[in-house]
């Protein structure tokens, strides 16, 4: 399942890029991308995983990159 969200105050190109990676090594997420120039952020999601409690572990790894940075569903 594919989920695109906003983001809003990403502040800098190299915070999005410690974002992907770290969201990337979630087990709950197949693939993710964090485009600055978009304040953006794409995420494939595996099969049968619960949104609610992957975008919380999500939102966790934003907050400890970039505390102002919040994500739009």
């Amino acid at each position: 399942m594919k989920k695109t969200y906003k983001l809003k105050d990403l502040d800098c190109a190299n915070c999005a890029a410690k974002m992907e990676n770290a969201i990337n090594k979630l087990p709950e997420v197949e693939s993710a991308t964090v485009s600055f120039l978009m304040q953006k952020m794409t995420i494939n999601y595996a099969d049968g995983t619960d949104e609610t409690a992957a975008l919380a572990a999500i939102q966790k790894i934003i907050r400890k990159v970039e505390p102002d940075c919040e994500v739009i569903a």
